[in-house]
């Protein structure tokens, strides 16, 4: 397979590592790719290197980076015909993971050696893309602090992170938004909206994780109580996988969905990427819209016949 690798050095997992260029193109090519071009650099040019790597005449771009790094590349590979195949060398990995992606590099680069392509949906929010979820409220608040403590994080910089969260389910004031699911707005009081591409698994281990990336659908969690400690629990049972039953969080499945606010600028935090927009957001799946990478699955073995 022909490739384009595609690499952002202000990834964290990537800050200081002089010789990542040739140690990944180095492992990439030993794993049987065909390396046709590594455009290297930091998230300055990183929209440039993503748009110039879907002109090349290659069958897929491999990112290496964190969630924001593909979901940049997914803007610019989404309608054509190059597959998106992310390293996992981010914080969360959440793509990487629903697609059975491994998170040690060297497995993960054995297992897109022999990948199938598959299409996959893209969610949509005024025309910026994400693969996983858009969230609204104390999240996007907290990925902004995250991201202007990056270079810095450690065990205390993620202890900070975690108290400053403690103390927005108390400070931070709720988000007064209107929801249109496509039957007229409807007033809703929240701290949290997260709007998934494709429904999130419910079950112990399963932690933002989904089965389904093509069933052409949004889901819509909304966060109703505005104490802290509902949320608190509400935040543990998402961490175990029990959630979906809870009583303070409303769930809904839509293809379009508008959100409407008196604010000028609402923070939306998408794949773990901050932006201020203007509303109203408007929110849409676009079904199959991108060629995704996914490792094939093992067949079991043919029983051997009778003797």
């Amino acid at each position: 397979m022909k490739i384009a690798l595609v690499i952002n050095r202000s990834s964290g997992a990537l800050l200081g590592l002089t010789d990542a260029p040739r140690d990944l193109e180095r492992k990439l090519a030993e794993a049987g790719f065909d390396v046709g071009a590594v455009l290297d650099g930091d998230a300055s040019d990183l929209v440039a290197r993503v748009e110039h790597a879907a002109t090349l005449p290659v069958e897929a771009v491999i990112t290496a980076g964190g969630d924001g790094t593909i979901m940049t590349a997914a803007q610019a590979l989404a309608g054509t015909d190059k597959a998106l195949g992310p390293l996992p060398l981010g914080t969360m990995n959440l793509l990487a993971r629903d697609l059975g992606i491994p998170l040690d590099l060297d497995e993960a680069i054995v297992a897109l050696a022999s990948a199938e392509r598959i299409p996959i949906d893209l969610g949509d929010v005024n025309g910026h893309v994400f693969l996983c979820n858009s969230m609204l409220g104390v999240p996007a608040r907290l990925a902004e602090r995250r991201e202007r403590g990056r270079q810095n994080m450690g065990v205390t910089g993620w202890w900070r992170l975690v108290v400053a969260g403690l103390k927005g389910l108390y400070r931070y004031p709720p988000l007064r938004v209107g929801l249109d699911l496509g039957q007229g707005p409807v007033t809703f009081r929240s701290k949290a909206i997260v709007v998934a591409n494709n429904a999130y698994d419910e079950g112990f281990g399963h932690f933002l994780s989904r089965s389904r990336l093509d069933g052409g659908e949004l889901a819509l969690y909304v966060t109703r109580r505005l104490s802290a400690w509902p949320l608190i629990r509400i935040s543990a049972r998402v961490a175990i996988g029990n959630w979906r039953q809870d009583p303070d969080i409303e769930t809904f499945g839509v293809r379009e969905l508008t959100v409407t606010s008196r604010r000028k600028l609402l923070r939306v935090m998408n794949d773990g990427e901050t932006m201020l927009l203007k509303p109203p957001l408007l929110y849409r799946i676009r079904p199959k819209a991108l060629l995704a990478l996914r490792p094939r699955s093992e067949e079991p073995a043919a029983p051997e016949a009778a003797a």
